[in-house]
This record gives structure tokens, sequence and C-alpha cells, in this order.
């Protein structure tokens, strides 16, 4: 396992967590069980630490016509406050990560990549860098992020009142937009995001706050059913939102139309950026496509187990799980999957491997779970 630890672990150790290595980092795993974890986030709250995420500044005279470059979509666009899904490329179309950027300033963006992509995102982006005025600085080691998730996150963050003057009240705070404030005098930076599929907020702090910050989040939400929430459910709660995880949905053999993620790319936007030729001359015709699966029963279908278009043993697969689980929200097996274009139609019957025994499903319109407005 590696040695690598979140400046909250002494925290998780005590309220009794498990551990795994995940990006390079000893995270917690779960604290209690991921049924009761997940069905907090989805009811109440939960709490999350996920400060191995990777954060890095980019800024500069030149900030936004890099980041229009560097990143698949029109970052130059976004307003002061606002954040914005997009995805760093290779020249061959295929996706080194997906991001999330805030605007900070006119000329400044903070750019959040996944903990196992930190080195390529930040090679990707330095290199790319090469003849703007621009600075591109990995904050990641200095910056702790903490998510709180669910139908009463806002309220346990207003309730937290240690957390003061917000440019923007929480109330006023769209979703993918973000406020800067205080706690305990210390900046705080605050985003309206999440991948959970709930409403929710991501908590950016310096590293020697975070454990103050995360004590002060608990207690304030002792009365509104917060609980730590660990990978484990943080994954199926993401997998029933249909959000993509990188190394399972998402990869460097992967073009960003077969994930559904065209839309991201911003092909109108006037100039070049790194992967545009590939993506506009687009996949092999083979490329599969990645859809939702749903199935009766209680046997789900995992990564990497194979997908057949009949029951016959003898048949060729015709797709793969990358993410799948008994859904702990609408209690039947659900999953994502590649499979061959002609077999990507919503309503196409197919059969999920599971150990030995072909399991029958049929194929969805993702997301699985949508929350109530």
């Amino acid at each position: 396992m590696s040695d690598r630890s979140s400046p909250l672990h002494d925290l998780h150790v005590t309220a009794g967590a498990s551990f795994t290595d995940f990006g390079g980092w000893q995270m917690p795993v779960r604290y209690s069980s991921d049924l009761a974890e997940h069905h907090a986030v989805r009811t109440a709250a939960g709490i999350f630490d996920i400060s191995h995420m990777a954060e890095i500044l980019v800024e500069g005279a030149e900030a936004p016509a890099f980041l229009d470059h560097a990143l698949a979509g029109k970052l130059s666009a976004i307003a002061l406050g606002q954040a914005k899904y997009s995805l760093l490329l290779a020249e061959s179309g295929g996706i080194i990560d997906d991001l999330v950027v805030y605007r900070l300033e006119e000329l400044k963006f903070l750019v959040v990549a996944n903990a196992g992509n930190r080195e390529a995102a930040v090679a990707a982006l330095t290199e790319r860098a090469a003849g703007f005025d621009v600075r591109v600085e990995d904050q990641s080691d200095d910056i702790a992020l903490i998510a709180v998730q669910g139908p009463n996150a806002r309220a346990i963050l207003e309730a937290t009142t240690a957390i003061t003057e917000l440019r923007t009240p929480l109330a006023d705070l769209k979703y993918y937009w973000s406020s800067d404030g205080y706690f305990e005098g210390v900046p705080l930076f605050i985003g309206r995001t999440g991948y959970t599929g709930e409403d929710g907020f991501e908590l950016y702090i310096r590293t020697d706050a975070a454990a103050r910050l995360w004590i002060a989040l608990t207690q304030a939400g002792a009365d509104h059913g917060l609980v730590p929430a660990g990978l484990a459910s943080r994954d199926t709660l993401r997998l029933e939102a249909g959000m993509p995880l990188y190394g399972h949905e998402l990869g460097l053999d992967t073009f960003p139309v077969q994930a559904g993620l065209g839309r991201v790319v911003a092909l109108t936007k006037e100039g070049d950026f790194v992967g545009r030729s590939a993506v506009e001359a687009g996949p092999p015709a083979d490329a599969r496509i990645l859809v939702g699966l749903t199935a009766d029963g209680r046997r789900a279908g995992r990564a990497d187990y194979e997908v057949y278009a009949s029951a016959e043993t003898e048949a060729a697969p015709v797709g793969v799980i990358t993410s799948g689980a008994l859904s702990p929200t609408l209690g039947h097996p659900i999953a994502m999957a590649y499979v061959d274009a002609n077999r990507s139609e919503v309503g196409t019957a197919l059969f999920i491997d599971v150990r030995g025994t072909r399991i029958p499903a049929s194929v969805v319109a993702l997301p699985f779970y949508k929350r109530q407005k």
C-alpha cells in the first residue's frame, strides 16, 4: 500500500475507516458499510475526503487562450466563478484525463485532475504552455479537498458557523459555480459540484486547516444525518449517476464520442487544440460505444465481464463491462459497458457473462438515477 496519505488520515483512523490504495494514496474505502454510506448520501448527506485529487493553477495574460488550446472545451467563455467539465486529449484523440476547470479571476483558473493522472496532466499542461504567456503550477500538495454531498448538504454548510464571508451565499450558488470565503479566517474555496448525482459542495482549503474544517462540518452535520463516506460508496453513487471513471470508462484508447462526451469537445471554437484533427477524423469504424445495461435479479456484471448478443455459448462477445454493481438505490443490477455500435440502441437485448452464466440484460439510457430537483 502506498505511503502517501491525506492530511485527514488520522481522523479516518479514529473513525474506524478501512483503507485502500487509490491513485497512489491511502484513502478510506469505507467506515461502516458501503450500503449505509451510499443510502446516507441519497437521503441525507455524506462527507468525503478527496484530498488525493490534483489541483493545478493556470494564470497569466494568455491563460484563457492557452486553456482553449490545451483542453477540448472553450474555457475562455466561462464566467468568473463558473466551473466547466472538460477533457485533456492526446494528439491521437484519446483521453489523458477528464477535468473540472474553475475560473477564479479573469486570467486565473484552477484545473482539478484525477489523482492517478496528476503527473500526466501536469506534464501535458506544462508542455503545452510553451509559447504562451502563462504559468502552470501544481498546487496539489498544498490543498485539501472535502466533499459534502446529499440533499442536506447546503443546510450542513450553512450550519457550519466558522464558514464566513462567502462572496455568493450558498442559496444563490448555482450548480457548477463557486464562491470564495473563509473558514476560521483561512481562505476557503467552495464549488457546487460533485461526483455522486446529488446536490453538494466541494471545499478546497489549505492542508493545515483541513482537519479543523472536517471536524466542524461533521459537528454541524450531526443533526442532518451526515456520515463519513468512503470510496466504495462514492463508486456506486457515481455509477448510478452514469458518471465515467478514468481507467474504466475513459482512457487513452477512448475517443470522447465513444463515451458519450462528444458535446464536451468544442469543435465550433476558433483555432486549433490538441487532439482536434483526430477527433474530427473520428474513431475507427468498429469502435464500440458506451451504454448503460440493466438486468433483473441480484447477480451483477463487474468490470471486464464480457457481453454477448446471444445466450449460446459459441457466440462471440460484442462488448465488455467497464463498471457494474447491484444498485443500492434501484435494487437491481446496473452496468456501463462498451458494445458494438450495432448493439448500442436503447432496448437492445444482450447477455452478461457472470462467472459462466449468461444473464439477460437490456441497453438503457444513462444515467440510471436522477435526483429529484
